[in-house]
């Protein structure tokens, strides 16, 4: 007599039997989301330690203004999944005006160069906590909001595959779809994001690639460097002065 089988167990009526069921696969971009994100919590327990910062944040003579995201920006924006839609156009009968984006006593404290062995897309523009910041163009608000390594940030479509980022404000003053134009206050500077003190990221994309701001400005009639804005004439003042 053949061994006797050992029969199946009793399905419910309309149910499939498909085998041993799997646990859910993590998605490859939100596992990478986990990694960045503890990475950059290993960062912060460092930091806290008190070793890179210093005491004294009060000259503005002295580089300590520097933002620590930066250096993480680029592995940073492959995680975000921000719908920013389709460039708007500027009408072409309205002149081209570029304008500053800080008002008043600033120090650049890092430019669009290699820093801690990778690029620092963007300007830093180091002021005090609260100091206005300015749109430097007519355009469309896309993000107003909290923003990866950027905390509160203004992202504004400039039209004509021109994107300008404010990053690591103390408070936005906008919200996503708002026109705005030249000179329109759009936040305030603080150091919120990853930032180890008040300042302004000034960051620029044209078509989807960084732009060096401190070029594109120039070639607008605003330089940065001696803080002078071509369209108005004004020249305004200089960290200290």
């Amino acid at each position: 007599m053949p061994p006797r089988q050992q029969q199946p167990a009793p399905q419910q009526p309309g149910q499939t039997y498909r085998g041993r069921r799997r646990l859910p696969k993590l998605p490859g971009r939100r596992y990478a989301a986990v990694v960045f994100t503890a990475f950059l919590s290993a960062a912060v327990v460092a930091l806290g330690a008190g070793a890179l910062i210093p005491d004294d944040l009060t000259g503005f003579n002295k580089k300590q203004y520097v933002a620590i995201q930066d250096g993480l920006i680029s592995a940073d924006n492959s995680l975000r999944q921000e719908n920013q839609g389709g460039s708007v156009v500027v009408d072409p009968n309205k002149p081209d005006v570029w304008l500053m984006p800080l008002h008043w006593k600033y120090e650049i404290t890092t430019y669009n160069e290699m820093r801690w062995g990778t690029m620092h897309w963007g300007v830093d523009m180091a002021a005090p906590e609260g100091t206005p910041i300015y749109a430097t163009h007519d355009g469309t608000i896309i993000i107003a909001g909290e923003n990866g390594g950027y905390g509160l940030c203004t992202e504004i479509d400039n039209g004509n595959g021109i994107i300008t980022i404010y990053g690591h404000a103390s408070a936005l003053l906008t919200v996503r779809g708002q026109k705005v134009h030249a000179g329109d206050e759009i936040a305030r500077v603080g150091t919120t994001g990853f930032s180890t003190g008040d300042h302004l990221h000034y960051e620029i994309k044209v078509n989807g690639g960084e732009y060096d701001p401190i070029v594109f400005m120039k070639e607008r009639g605003v330089d940065l460097q001696t803080r002078f804005e071509g369209a108005t004439g004004i020249t305004y003042p200089v960290a200290g002065g």
